[in-house]
């Protein structure tokens, strides 16, 4: 029996590092952990894992985080406009997809 797992994130949407303190936009998601098996430690690879681009002092980066790490950050709720052009592609129907091009 195939297990249907069901994101908590959207693409695009503005997320905080519970632990590591730092929020950051979703660019990608994964239905579980995408890397060697054994790899996460305590962490449950069987959860969908996200690439969030996160803003930090020293400018920006990408994180692979576990959806249990994530939580809805209640300052930002969503991209601007601007935002949402520079890092996305949006197709007619609203669908976003991470444009490929360096965070820098």
């Amino acid at each position: 029996m195939t297990r249907q797992t069901i994101a908590k994130f959207g693409l695009g949407q503005i997320v905080r590092h519970r632990d590591a303190a730092f929020r950051g936009v979703v660019i990608d998601i994964d239905a579980c952990y995408a890397g060697r098996p054994g790899e996460t430690g305590e962490i449950a690879p069987d959860q969908p894992f996200y690439q969030v681009l996160a803003i930090g002092p020293d400018g920006g980066f990408v994180a692979y985080a576990a959806e249990a790490a994530l939580e809805h950050d209640p300052e930002l709720s969503a991209l601007t406009l601007e935002a949402e052009r520079r890092w996305f592609t949006i197709d007619a129907r609203g669908r976003h997809a991470p444009k490929p091009c360096a965070i820098h």
